[in-house]
């Protein structure tokens, strides 16, 4: 079931007076705009304009799929409240407007959100835009350089301009980006993935070495009930380090590198990237050096602060630490072809294997979906952890690691419904590199 970003605002000039509205919708795995809707509604006060731009957004939402989940950010407190069910409508010009929001979808499916002014400020902008029109005796069009459709007719298969949306975006993810893989990553002579990241001492280690192969993970099916928004986990591999090169092991036992200038350049682009979509509403990173930096950059573009969860970081390579993979062959071939072949194997001196991470990163990821049901999440960590989040959503098998592309600064996306499924909606994307 997809799931839309519905942004809307309304202003009066006078309070009443001349008025309009508008409205954003964008996906929230990619945070792609799908639609722009704005009208000149005449003379109204605040509030009826801000209804009609929420009414108007979620119409937009409903002809692109009329199935989907909406999650409605606006920056009026009494539209949100009121909507929310938690302030009765007294007044008698939005009644019948908070009746026809109601509506366009069904009410279980439908979640708001207040955000501060300076979050809104794309339905704010088509809302001027809006009333400048009307008042010049014009009807509102888009703005050239907006590059966003507007409100598509509903004639037509629902959802076609969305999931078009979406597979441009998916058919981007396979491309290389500018920049080296790092070390982290399976070598170009098809070695694995190393392994993934410790977590928390919330989360302890089983010493069943099945049960550690096969976590439990949320089951994906079509079948149960729609449970409302989930938690979406935006799942950011840090920028390039001094070590992503020359392709050596990197992980939490090692030296704990900076980001190079080519690291600090990407986390800039995913800021700004990240900063047009406007979806993100928590940072939290692994405490690497590298993952902090890279999420420091994000979060100061975003104006959010960033929490560190140790479950997010780095495995410990234990003896191959800083080494090359050639070099672990040389030194180690033995434990090297052990670790490559069972999950169980753990690299030489003590480092972590598969299955042992797989136990970790599921107990971490069970905490932040508790912590952020609903909401939409950056997670800013490393290769194995990353690709660990997807084998497991998946429901896929340990050797699944060594088949997935994630590149430095790249964004992948997977979100998890309260009733247990889990949807991976976008992995190893680098079009902002670019």
């Amino acid at each position: 079931m997809r799931e839309f970003i519905v942004e809307a605002d309304g202003g009066s000039r006078g309070n009443p007076g001349p008025a309009g509205y508008g409205a954003v919708v964008s996906d929230a795995a990619t945070g792609e705009t799908l639609a722009e809707t704005a009208e000149y509604v005449g003379v109204a006060t605040n509030n009826v304009a801000e209804y009609r731009g929420l009414v108007a957004g979620l119409r937009a939402a409903h002809a692109l799929d009329p199935s989907a989940t909406v999650h409605v950010r606006m920056d009026s407190k009494l539209v949100v409240e009121q909507m929310s069910g938690r302030w009765k409508i007294k007044h008698p010009d939005m009644k019948p407007l908070a009746a026809e929001a109601a509506r366009v979808f069904p009410p279980e499916r439908v979640t708001y959100e207040w955000v501060p002014r300076e979050s809104n400020k794309h339905a704010d902008r088509l809302a001027n835009e809006a009333m400048d029109a009307g008042t010049r005796g014009e009807t509102w069009t888009p703005s050239p350089a907006a590059g966003a459709p507007t409100v598509p007719e509903p004639e037509g298969p629902p959802g076609d301009a969305a999931a078009g949306a979406a597979q441009a975006r998916a058919a981007l993810a396979g491309r290389s980006p500018a920049g080296t893989p790092s070390a982290a990553e399976p070598p170009t002579s098809g070695a694995p993935e190393p392994a993934a990241a410790p977590v928390s001492s919330a989360a302890p280690v089983g010493t069943d070495a099945n049960a550690a192969r096969n976590v439990a993970t949320p089951r994906v099916g079509w079948g149960a009930p729609d449970l409302g928004a989930p938690a979406t986990f935006v799942l950011l591999r840090h920028g390039e380090t001094p070590l992503t090169p020359e392709k050596r092991f990197s992980g939490s036992g090692g030296s704990d590198p900076s980001l190079s200038d080519v690291g600090r350049e990407q986390a800039g682009r995913v800021a700004f990237a990240l900063a047009r979509r406007g979806t993100i509403q928590a940072v939290v990173a692994s405490p690497l050096a590298r993952a902090r930096e890279t999420a420091g950059v994000v979060a100061a573009r975003l104006g959010l602060e960033v929490g560190i969860d140790d479950g997010l970081r780095e495995t410990d390579f234990g003896a191959w630490e800083g080494l090359t993979f050639a070099e672990v062959h040389e030194r180690y071939p033995d434990d090297l072809s052990a670790w490559l072949s069972s999950p169980d194997a753990e690299p030489t001196g003590g480092g972590e294997s598969f299955a042992a991470t797989a136990t970790r990163i599921a107990a971490t990821r069970d905490k932040l979906i508790a912590a952020y049901a609903g909401r939409t999440v950056l997670l800013v960590t490393h290769v194995t952890p990353i690709k660990t989040l997807v084998r497991l959503a998946l429901g896929a098998p340990p050797e699944s690691l060594f088949r997935m592309e994630l590149a430095a600064a790249s964004l992948s996306v997977v979100a998890y419904y309260a009733d247990g499924n889990a949807s991976v909606r976008l992995l190893n994307d680098t079009s902002h590199l670019r």
